[in-house]
């Protein structure tokens, strides 16, 4: 009688289970049957619109179903994230996430309302590009050496620019400062376009930026590129070296974007969006288009985009324990 039991059991169990994945395949293959959203936490501008807004332009032509951003900027970004994170696990709402998600735990003192690991699922880390050292041509900065010895000896004289604290231009330049035991005085602004205007007009006198950000103004000579922040040089920059060519060991930062669910978003239909964003970004007209913005296509695996975001966090929080950097 048990033996009879317990294969009626396992029988039923197996129907179960067929039924299941049955029923998880067929909706992962309708998917998506309702509009998607990609949430982009910052105003319009900038690559992180680029990727959200090309990556909508592929997917609604390759879904038949519409792809819209919505731009959700404030809070240091915290807003937009947030909001995903309370969304509806199902694949229909995605958020844009680069570099600095991965700083926010650590600088927030209060717990920021979501846990930066557990609430999303990591998608597809899309692209990579570098920050670039940059001074004014008229400087009299010629290289990174020249800039840590006279820094170490004029302590927080130099000033920095950065477009407001936990951005990859202030983790970038917390990150020399701490490698080099040196201080500067970090003066945010409201954008990487204020930033730049501030070098130019001499108020600041070093900005760590993205490539495309500074790359103008150094093809036209009106700032000089010290250094990248990459492992190897940049693309565009060839003949700038990195800052640990330059002389400081152990130094890299990797500013990356990628595109991040709601936890809990099947795995069936993170892997759909995965397969058909690599696919876009194997395209030639989309790597030419974030070449040219100084973006290298990564396209990952959801998993090794997970392994980015949790070393991410763990590498940030500590240089910003150790510089002390708190947002109350």
């Amino acid at each position: 009688m048990n033996t009879r039991i317990l294969i009626r059991l396992l029988t039923g169990i197996c129907i179960f289970a067929s039924a299941h994945c049955a029923t998880a395949a067929s909706d992962t293959d309708a998917y998506p049957q309702a509009p998607v959203r990609i949430v982009v936490p910052y105003t319009p501008g900038g690559f992180n619109d680029t990727l959200a807004r090309t990556a909508s332009e592929y997917l609604t032509k390759q879904w038949g179903q519409s792809v819209v951003v919505e731009n959700k900027p404030g809070g240091n970004t915290i807003i937009g994230n947030s909001s995903v994170a309370q969304s509806k696990a199902d694949g229909y709402t995605l958020l844009i996430t680069p570099l600095p998600f991965s700083a926010l735990p650590g600088l927030y003192q209060q717990k920021l309302p979501y846990d930066a690991i557990k609430d999303f699922e990591p998608v597809i880390w899309a692209g990579s590009t570098q920050n670039i050292l940059t001074v004014r041509t008229d400087s009299k900065f010629k290289d990174v050496q020249s800039l840590i010895e006279y820094a170490r000896s004029h302590p927080g004289e130099l000033n920095y620019g950065s477009t407001g604290s936990g951005s990859s231009n202030h983790l970038s330049m917390e990150l020399f400062q701490e490698l080099t035991k040196t201080n500067m005085t970090h003066v945010p602004y409201k954008g990487s376009a204020a930033a730049v205007t501030a070098l130019l007009a001499g108020d600041i006198d070093v900005l760590f930026d993205n490539v495309p950000n500074v790359y103008p103004n150094i093809k036209a000579k009106k700032f000089r590129a010290l250094a990248s922040t990459g492992k190897t040089r940049a693309p565009l920059t060839p003949d700038v070296p990195t800052v640990e060519e330059s002389g400081v060991p152990g130094y890299e930062v990797n500013v990356w974007f990628g595109i991040q669910a709601p936890s809990g978003t099947p795995e069936p239909i993170v892997e759909k969006i995965n397969k058909d964003i690599r696919k876009m970004l194997n395209e030639k007209s989309v790597t030419e288009k974030f070449a040219n913005q100084g973006v290298e296509v990564v396209g990952s695996t959801p998993e090794r985009f997970k392994e980015l975001i949790s070393s991410e966090v763990k590498k940030w929080g500590g240089v910003i324990e150790r510089a002390g950097i708190k947002i109350q």
